[in-house]
């Protein structure tokens, strides 16, 4: 009887939760140990309503081993039909006096980045988005090597016109 009950209880929960998030069309997270400068982060998806309107965003999980105030990021979107658009993006990931900026509990923060806002895919077929770290420190000309800090980077496509 008491089994019955906590399944019951989380059967409630998962739908709770998942009816929450009624604009999420795309989200998916690649782990990272470490951010190498040359690693791409790689996302796939087709088959989005043409005729719909669409926020797109990277998601980034840090920890303490992040030792920046912000993060530079380069990033592309491919078309189905060879169109590509290449972006170097800057984001603020604390507050003046260092705190983290994002969500989250203990050491891990997340952050919800603005990519592109507004966005129709009007081709048919596959869309591939990149996601390149274009971190170095002040003064110098080579990137940093390998990032450390970053745990999850995401690539999320949101319903703009709900």
């Amino acid at each position: 009887m008491r089994s019955a009950f906590f399944v019951s209880l989380l059967a409630s929960v998962i739908i709770v939760f998942s009816s929450c998030d009624r604009e999420r069309v795309f989200d998916e997270y690649e782990s990272l140990k470490g951010w190498n400068k040359d690693s791409i982060v790689t996302f796939e998806f087709n088959d989005l309503d043409s005729s719909r309107v669409y926020d797109l965003f990277i998601n980034v999980r840090n920890n303490n081993d992040y030792n920046y105030s912000n993060l530079f990021l380069i990033t592309e979107i491919s078309f189905p039909q060879g169109k590509v658009i290449s972006d170097t993006l800057e984001y603020e990931m604390t507050k003046p006096n260092g705190e983290w900026l994002g969500s989250g509990f203990g050491d891990v923060k997340e952050s919800k980045l603005w990519y592109k806002e507004n966005v129709r895919f009007e081709e048919p077929g596959k869309y591939e988005v990149t996601i390149q770290q274009a971190m170095r420190k002040n003064g110098e000309i080579e990137g940093i090597q390998e990032l450390e800090g970053i745990t999850h980077v995401g690539f999320r496509i949101e319903n703009s016109d709900n």
